[in-house]
């Protein structure tokens, strides 16, 4: 037996090895309160018993691609210094959210906003539609009723007279897009109402037509310099307002006009117009009612090349306005307003004009 303590890791009766002169007895770690006593030579009976895959293989987090992780934080493994900068990708920049526009860009794929016209520029087809034979008819109906009426008497032309300059101003402003605008509608009517007034106090004077134009441009002005529209806005409301009240103003040329020289030129637009609204070609259509206008007016005008004349005059002024009238994919209730007044109208002051140069 020896004296020596057993424990301590060497066994029974094992004696404990000599210590040279510089080395110390290793301490024992002291348990905390509360907490059992560790074996202070567990780590190493854990490294000697440990065995099979090491801490890098099974700890190591799986190798991912750099855009899965570039979002997410570092999770538990510190970072390695390397002498080469990493070069982290910047996330895809995320598009702030715009309003919708009104119409889009035209495709040849169809879009729910664009309108028709930027459908049919884009698939390479004409914006024209033209209005039809339904408005021709109507056209021709109200030409008839102003001749009628320029028959009778003044009274009598100013009736059908009234009902075209009201739907010569409604046509113009559903024309331009711009519906519901009462207070333009109203405005161009009401001062085709001031000129008519205006030339019967003074006799038919075609002055009058001139001065209310003018003083109807400057109110126009003033009523959009205080609207708090946008400036572009302002602007094409003025624009589409001047050209309505000019329109309906300048079809009182008929009120002015020889009653003859209506009855010739109201007759050619009627004829005019219904020929150009045959399914024929363009260009032979053209010419095919140019040759009726006139034929019209020299049987109306008493067989004379002034009538001819006359009719064909008027007739030039109402394609024009019948093709203004097709521009741009107009709706139904275009054809229905301007493209059965805008050739009337548009013949007015030419009616007045060579009725007055061929006596």
């Amino acid at each position: 037996m020896t004296n020596q303590p057993y424990g301590g890791g060497y066994g029974y009766g094992a004696q404990e090895p000599p210590r040279t002169p510089y080395q110390q007895p290793q301490s024992q770690p002291q348990a905390w309160p509360g907490q059992g006593y560790d074996d202070p030579y567990a780590d190493q009976q854990h490294t000697q018993q440990w065995q099979g895959q090491t801490w890098e293989t099974q700890m190591q987090p799986p190798v991912v691609a750099a855009e899965e992780t570039s979002y997410l934080p570092p999770q538990g493994v510190a970072p390695v210094a390397s002498a080469a900068p990493v070069h982290i990708p910047e996330p895809a920049p995320v598009a702030a959210a715009e309003p919708e526009p009104e119409y889009g860009p035209a495709t040849l794929a169809g879009n729910a906003r664009i309108t028709d016209a930027q459908r049919a520029r884009a698939e390479g087809r004409s914006p024209v539609i033209e209005p039809g034979m339904q408005p021709a008819v109507l056209t021709a109906v109200l030409g008839l009723l102003l001749a009628g009426g320029a028959a009778l008497g003044t009274y009598a032309l100013l009736v059908p007279l009234v009902v075209l300059q009201g739907v010569t101003a409604a046509g113009w402003f559903r024309l331009n897009g711009m519906w519901p605008a009462r207070q333009g509608i109203a405005l161009g009517f009401l001062g085709a109402l001031v000129a008519d007034a205006a030339m019967l106090l003074s006799d038919r004077s075609p002055g009058v037509i001139l001065g209310t134009l003018g003083v109807w441009v400057l109110l126009s002005l003033v009523l959009q310099l205080r609207s708090h529209a946008d400036p572009d806005e302002r602007m094409y409301g003025l624009m589409a307002t001047v050209v309505a009240a000019a329109l309906a103003i300048a079809a009182g040329g008929y009120l002015a006009a020889d009653s003859d020289a209506v009855v010739v030129g109201a007759v050619a637009v009627a004829a005019a117009t219904v020929v150009r609204a045959l399914p024929v070609a363009t260009a032979a259509s053209v010419v095919i009612a140019l040759a009726a206008a006139a034929g019209a007016g020299y049987a109306v005008g008493g067989m004379t090349s002034d009538g001819a004349l006359l009719g064909a005059g008027a007739a030039v002024c109402a394609l024009i306005g019948h093709r203004a009238a097709s521009y741009d994919y107009p709706s139904r209730f275009v054809h229905f307003t301007a493209g059965v007044a805008l050739p009337l109208a548009a013949a007015g002051p030419v009616v007045y004009t060579l009725g007055r140069m061929f006596g």
